[in-house]
């Protein structure tokens, strides 16, 4: 004869018992225009949206501090990559984390899209079957939008709409031109897989119009370079044109992340190299 155990004790066991591990109650689910547009939400406000809003409270604080003063903008000076600490490996260690988080941030966008059901590689270009095209034509974007662009920040600086942008005041460490570049490449990496790639195939899913699209893109990218003053804002709202314009129009991404990568590696570069021996500077 058999007896089965009292409720007190049966109330005990699946009181300790625990859930399966295979209980994952899993729902498909299939973007919509309200998922995507939580998710762009969601990926910017952690990332360079985030940088954009603290780049105009800065714009802000120092026009504020401008006006007090009664002085223009370019009487105050920003650093684009500084000194993180004045302990030297510890500064090393720090910059290295930064690539680190800019790389990382890059590759969000990457993997969304990925899960998305997305061909990332022939979707945004990503792929490298064509290296000397790829080369090439980032080679070409660099000076064409470079070189205009070092004029507008002159132009915007002499009239007082721009602060001076010290583009690398790092240290004569050993390692600093090393970190320069890979700083520079993570720039590049992060700003158009993010913000090129990664924003304007979203923002196709939930079938915006195209002049919408560039629009959105070019002003998310001036919005973080506000920091450096209304200049550097539309100078990188241009460079936003024209970089969305290119992927829209090639589909290869790897030209705009050579270009942009070989702009800031000349900018940070020149810059410590130039400064005080040229008058133009400021």
């Amino acid at each position: 004869m058999t007896t089965s155990a009292s409720p007190p004790a049966q109330r005990r066991r699946n009181w300790f018992a625990l859930q399966p591990a295979d209980d994952f109650q899993l729902t498909e689910r299939h973007d919509s225009r309200r998922s995507i547009g939580v998710e762009l939400t969601i990926v910017f406000l952690i990332t360079l949206g985030m940088s954009g809003l603290t780049s105009l409270v800065g714009l802000i604080e120092t026009s504020i501090k401008a006006h007090q003063a009664r002085v223009a903008l370019n009487h105050f000076a920003v650093s684009v990559t500084a000194p993180k600490s004045t302990v030297g490996l510890i500064d090393l260690t720090k910059q290295l984390l930064e690539v680190v988080q800019g790389l990382a941030w890059g590759a969000i966008g990457l993997y969304l899209l990925w899960r998305a059901g997305i061909n990332v590689k022939k979707r945004l270009g990503l792929d490298l079957n064509r290296p000397g095209w790829d080369i090439g034509t980032g080679l070409i974007l660099a000076a064409v939008i470079g070189i205009p662009g070092l004029g507008l920040y002159l132009i915007a600086n002499h009239l007082g709409f721009n602060l001076a942008v010290q583009a690398n005041s790092l240290t004569d460490a050993w390692w600093r031109l090393p970190v320069t570049v890979l700083l520079a490449f993570q720039n590049g990496f992060l700003e158009e897989v993010l913000v090129v790639g990664y924003l304007i195939t979203r923002l196709q899913q939930m079938r915006w119009p195209t002049w919408a699209i560039l629009a959105t893109s070019a002003v998310l990218r001036g919005s973080y370079h506000l920091y450096q003053g209304f200049g550097g804002f539309l100078g990188n709202a241009i460079m936003g044109l024209v970089f969305g314009w290119f992927f829209l129009r090639f589909r290869r991404l790897w030209p705009l992340v050579i270009a942009h990568s070989l702009i800031d590696t000349v900018v940070f570069v020149a810059y410590p190299l130039l400064k005080g021996h040229v008058s133009w500077l400021p």
